[in-house]
């Protein structure tokens, strides 16, 4: 049985995400209401904000499992934005070295097993996502 995050932490992480998005780019919304309305109103102000915040949920899909003192994460990407994921592990005896996993990318489609270990018991993993950064259009 995999060990999971607890739901209060993942449900901020979760709010964080939200939130960022819309915190930062309060500003440029701020000043757009402020400034004289053209005669057509333009959606390009408020696009990023809203596709920022619609592509929250697109991270690599993972379950961990526990087996003795090695756990296992099997992650899979249906979205078409690449993924990076890393496995955390937190080990029972205080003289037990935690693991930490180096960010592996999943791009579209794609299937990635991480594993790390402890020298005796487990006491919690999960797995930290962070998408990889879009590469920057080219001008014709």
């Amino acid at each position: 049985m995999g060990v999971r995050l607890p739901r209060h932490r993942r449900t901020a992480r979760r709010a964080v995400r939200l939130l960022v998005p819309a915190a930062l780019a309060a500003p440029a919304l701020l000043a757009a209401v402020a400034a004289p309305a053209p005669a057509v109103a333009s959606p390009a102000r408020v696009a990023p904000a809203v596709i920022a915040a619609g592509e929250e949920h697109a991270e690599a899909t993972c379950r961990t499992v526990t087996e003795g003192s090695r756990v296992t994460a099997y992650c899979h990407n249906p979205y078409p934005r690449t993924d990076r994921v890393s496995l955390h592990v937190e080990c029972a005896r205080w003289w037990d070295v935690d693991a930490d996993s180096a960010p592996v990318e999943v791009p579209p489609t794609a299937y990635v097993e991480l594993t790390e270990r402890c020298w005796k018991e487990v006491a919690a993993a999960w797995i930290s996502h962070d998408p990889a950064p879009t590469p920057a259009p080219q001008a014709p």
